[in-house]
């Protein structure tokens, strides 16, 4: 994903300049930001920023304990909210997550430190990603979804998985020309390296 989709539509914009590629360390935004990207399997980034303030009331707010406490009942709520992605397996999937996510955090302390563990918590700019090569997934993305799923986690492939990094900060790939690539490379530690390799 480069940065000529922000300019789909106004929500995406916002979400583009205040959001996307900011390094995230706060747990209950990196589960947004993971349930988010897993019900996009399959649909456009578009849709998902336009429903995104139903499925936050759907899910509390991201609130990771209490979509890890869904039962059938809430699961009824969500099917049935207008406007609501309409996936049973996706919905249920999110509230496996969650407890899997809760998992991670009393393994690690948090998910944070588990995630950023991957990158010394320096964002990622890889050489020639700037430039605007558009890619779906690589190496890391795949070594990070391969951990999650051995810890339950679903809906989480490398291509998702590689979004994700992208949203939450751990690859800045804004493209050089866009404003936010350097600001973040100003404020926040980075490390350049070659597509793939860590």
């Amino acid at each position: 994903m480069t940065c000529n989709w922000k300019d789909s539509s106004k929500q995406m914009k916002a979400y583009h300049d205040t959001e996307w590629g900011i390094p995230t360390h706060d747990d209950q935004k990196l589960f947004e930001y993971l349930v988010l990207e897993s019900l996009q399997a399959g649909l456009s980034w578009d849709l998902i920023i336009r429903k995104r303030e139903t499925i936050r009331k759907c899910f509390c707010d991201f609130d990771i304990e209490k979509v890890a406490s869904f039962d059938n009942d809430d699961i009824e709520r969500i099917m049935h909210t207008e406007d609501m992605i309409k996936s049973l397996r996706k919905v249920t999937a999110m509230i496996s997550n969650a407890k899997a996510f809760m998992n991670v955090q009393q393994e690690f302390g948090s998910f944070d430190k588990f995630l950023w563990s991957y990158c010394d918590y320096k964002t990622i700019c890889y050489k020639g990603h700037e430039q605007g090569i558009d890619i779906s997934k690589n190496a890391l993305s795949t070594l990070i979804s391969n951990d999650l799923k051995k810890r339950g986690f679903k809906y989480v492939g490398p291509v998702i998985i590689y979004s994700y990094l992208q949203a939450c900060g751990m690859i800045n790939d804004h493209e050089k020309d866009c404003i936010c690539y350097q600001r973040i490379k100003n404020t926040y530690p980075c490390i350049t390296m070659d597509d793939g390799l860590l």
